[in-house]
C-alpha cells in the first residue's frame, strides 16, 4: 500500500510544461521521474475530465459529458475506492469536485471546508472562484498533509487556466504562470517525498490562443504527465504518448488497490502498454 499526491494543474498544456517547468524536467533528466505526453480525452472540458481523470473512464460512459451536468458521480472513483479499502482522503480544489464527489448543489457556507469521514473526500477545501491564488491551493494541501497525512490527496491549481482565459496561450503571463507553479512544486515535491508520497503532476485539458478549450486540437489536449515517486526511481523521458484513461489505474496501482472492472487500461510503468493504449 503506497500514498499518492496527485496534482491537477488545470490548463496546463504538454509543451509549456516542457519549456517553462524547470524543477519537474529536472527530475526528469535525472531519471527521478518518468515523463509521458499524456492525449487528454474529449470534450476537453474540466468537469468531464474530472471524472476522467479519477475513474478512467471516458465521457460518453462515466456521464459527465459537459461543465454543465451537475451530479455526483455514478462509477467508480478513486475517493470511494480508497475511502472502502480503509483509507484517508483529501483534496485541496475547486469545488466542482465537491459536487462530484460528497455533495450536490454545492453549500458555499457548510461544505468550503470539510472533514468528515463519512464523505468520498473526507478532508476538504474548496475554493469557489477561478482566480482563488495556487499559493493558497498548495498552502492547504500542506496542511492537510500535516494534520491528516492522507493515503490520497488531490491537489488542484486553476492559475494556468484562470490566466489562458482571460490572455491566452501565447502569452507571456501564461507562460510564465507556468514557472511559478513549477517553483511551488519545487517546494512541495521534496517534502511529500520525504512523507513517502509518490507524486503526479498533469493537467485535465490545455488551452488554446483563442482562450478556450474544448475542442480536439493538440493545443487543449495534450497534456504533460509526470510521475515523481518516493525513491527517486524515475524513468526519465519515454517520449511516448499515452492515453489519460490510464490515470486512474496507475494511482490505484499505487495506492494498492484493486482497479474495478470499468478501468480497461493499464497501469503506467506496470508491464508493457497493449497495443492501442498508447494513444487516446
Amino acid at each position: 500500500m503506497g500514498r499518492v499526491v496527485m496534482v491537477v494543474s488545470d490548463a496546463l498544456r504538454d509543451d509549456v510544461a516542457a519549456a517553462r517547468m524547470g524543477y519537474l524536467e529536472h527530475l526528469v533528466e535525472m531519471r527521478r521521474a518518468t515523463r509521458y505526453t499524456m492525449v487528454g480525452e474529449l470534450p476537453s472540458l474540466s468537469r468531464p475530465m474530472y471524472e476522467t481523470l479519477h475513474t478512467g473512464l471516458p465521457a460518453a460512459v462515466h456521464g459527465i459529458t459537459s461543465n454543465q451536468t451537475v451530479r455526483l458521480s455514478e462509477s467508480p472513483h478513486i475517493f470511494r475506492l480508497a475511502v472502502e479499502a480503509g483509507m484517508t482522503t483529501a483534496a485541496a480544489c475547486y469545488f466542482w469536485y465537491s459536487e462530484l464527489y460528497n455533495r450536490v448543489p454545492f453549500d458555499r457556507m457548510l461544505d468550503r471546508e470539510v472533514d468528515d469521514a463519512a464523505l468520498w473526500i473526507q478532508h476538504g477545501r474548496f475554493y469557489t472562484e477561478d482566480d482563488f491564488p495556487d499559493t493558497e491551493v498548495f498552502q492547504a494541501a500542506g496542511t492537510l498533509t500535516v494534520r491528516w497525512s492522507p493515503d490520497y490527496l488531490l491537489v488542484h491549481p486553476m492559475g494556468m487556466d484562470f490566466i489562458g482565459e482571460a490572455q491566452g496561450a501565447d502569452s507571456a503571463a501564461y507562460r510564465n504562470h507556468a514557472t511559478f507553479q513549477d517553483i511551488l512544486l519545487a517546494n512541495a515535491i521534496p517534502l511529500w517525498h520525504r512523507a513517502g508520497y509518490t507524486v503526479i503532476v498533469t493537467g485535465d485539458h490545455g488551452i488554446n490562443n483563442d482562450r478556450t478549450h474544448g475542442g480536439t486540437t493538440d493545443d487543449v489536449r495534450l497534456v504533460p504527465f509526470y510521475l515523481a515517486p518516493a525513491d527517486g526511481n524515475g524513468a526519465g523521458d519515454t517520449r511516448r504518448r499515452v492515453s489519460q484513461l490510464h490515470v486512474a489505474p496507475t494511482v490505484c496501482h499505487l495506492l494498492g488497490l484493486k482497479p474495478p472492472e470499468g478501468m480497461t487500461h493499464r497501469a503506467l510503468g506496470v508491464g508493457p502498454l497493449e497495443m492501442g493504449e498508447g494513444s487516446g
